[in-house]
């Protein structure tokens, strides 16, 4: 019994300070699996260039995930014991493994070689791995990739079958924080992953991945990143509208028969879009439409009239992806056509008026002054032969003819004379 203990310690001692020396040269030339496929089997490890199987003494599912991992088939689901996968051949390169779970390598893992053990080919160490995460495949729901601000955007992730609960991302390019993320059950293989009243900020590239969690000490493993699909988000912003016309025209009128532009203008512009401006009158609508080639477009009246008269409306209107999208239409601008101004101003009409009254009615003054004036310095043909007054006068038969004022023939007579046939007759009064 002495001299068994005597040998087992010998050979476990030669073979940590063998295995010490073995690592320090560099001599480990990684891990496999075979008599399975790539992800399960006998485990051999490559010392001195030379593959050889582990004993399974003390092998458990920690060292079996640090394999799994090197391997890069995920994490450990078992160990098997018993030559599940037949018999290991070869030399036994390794008598025991002693991991915690977390080394990224068997390397790193406490190690003792085979030397003078008892090991045997059907006591080698072997493995049953996740196997590696087939990548996934992401699709839209809709038939179009381009969304209007606000609507909602669902994406299908269609992953492998794991038989184990899950958790699926979607990711934008670039953004290492996941925007979405939801749990799948053992059996689903597509999952729905939406972005809710998506932005501006939401345009771009994305892809989908899931992981699993398992091993033991638990762990979780991601698999490759799915296609990417590109979606594009639009935002049409309400344009802006005003208009240009001569400086002599009212605030919001323009002269009839002078031109005026009106401008369209917004701040995002897209490739194939247009503009469209709309006028509202009393008797109708009426529309016209001009290619946006730029962020503004000016809509050009030669020659203003009555019927150019009303509220104007602009909005933009752009077609991407198989869809029209619409902006809201800009606040109205109306326009009232006026009839040009007269070449003298009513004020100036107002003045030559009242000057031409005043001249014409001193002009009257005039006349009707030197008409008088005319008639008292020279008497009439009556007024000569009635300077003396002769009576007496026959009372009947003869037509008055009053004088007024009476003709003074002195200071003391005054005259009043009648017609009697052909003789003029005067008399005293």
């Amino acid at each position: 019994m002495l001299t068994f203990l005597h040998i087992l310690l010998t050979g476990l001692f030669g073979a940590l300070w063998d295995g010490v020396t073995a690592f320090s040269l560099g001599a480990y030339g990684g891990v496999r699996v075979v008599n399975g496929d790539h992800c399960s089997g006998i485990v051999e490890v490559n010392l001195l260039e030379q593959w050889g199987t582990v004993c399974d003494h003390g092998w458990d599912l920690r060292a079996a995930n640090v394999v799994c991992m090197e391997l890069g088939c995920g994490f450990a689901e078992s160990t098997s014991h018993n030559a599940e996968f037949g018999l290991g051949s070869g030399v036994i390169a390794l008598n025991s493994v002693q991991c915690t779970g977390h080394e990224s390598s068997l390397i790193h893992c406490g190690l003792s070689l085979n030397k003078n053990s008892l090991c045997s080919h059907e006591n080698v160490a072997s493995v049953k791995c996740t196997g590696l995460l087939f990548q996934p495949r992401l699709s839209l729901l809709s038939p179009q990739s381009v969304f209007s601000s606000g609507e909602s955007v669902r994406f299908y992730c269609n992953i492998m079958q794991l038989n184990r609960v899950s958790d699926v991302h979607l990711y934008k390019h670039e953004i290492a924080t996941p925007l979405v993320t939801q749990r799948a059950d053992p059996t689903q293989i597509r999952v729905d992953l939406t972005l809710s009243d998506v932005e501006t900020f939401y345009q771009g590239s994305y892809s989908c991945q899931y992981s699993v969690t398992g091993g033991f000490p638990s762990q979780r493993i991601s698999s490759p990143p799915s296609n990417f699909i590109n979606i594009t988000v639009v935002d049409l912003l309400t344009p802006q509208l005003w208009y240009n016309t001569s400086p002599e025209a009212p605030l919001g009128s323009v002269v009839k028969g002078q031109s005026f532009n009106i401008t369209c203008s917004t701040l995002q512009h897209y490739p194939g879009g247009s503009f469209q401006l709309r006028l509202v009158r009393s008797n109708g609508t009426v529309r016209q439409s001009l290619p946006a080639l730029s962020h503004a477009v000016t809509f050009t009246f030669p020659d203003a009239q009555s019927s150019n008269e009303g509220y104007y409306y602009c909005l933009y209107r752009v077609q991407l992806g198989g869809r029209t999208f619409v902006s809201r239409e800009s606040q109205p601008l109306p326009i009232a056509v006026r009839d040009p101004d007269p070449v003298l101003s009513p004020m100036v009409i107002s003045w030559l008026v009242s000057g031409v009254t005043f001249v014409v009615a001193v002009i009257i003054i005039f006349i009707v002054a030197k008409v008088v004036c005319n008639k008292e310095k020279k008497p009439s043909e009556l007024e000569r032969e009635t300077r003396t007054c002769k009576f007496p006068c026959p009372s009947q038969g003869c037509m008055i003819f009053p004088r007024k004022p009476p003709v003074y023939v002195s200071s003391k007579q005054a005259c009043f004379c009648y017609r009697c046939g052909q003789h003029l007759c005067c008399c005293i009064s």
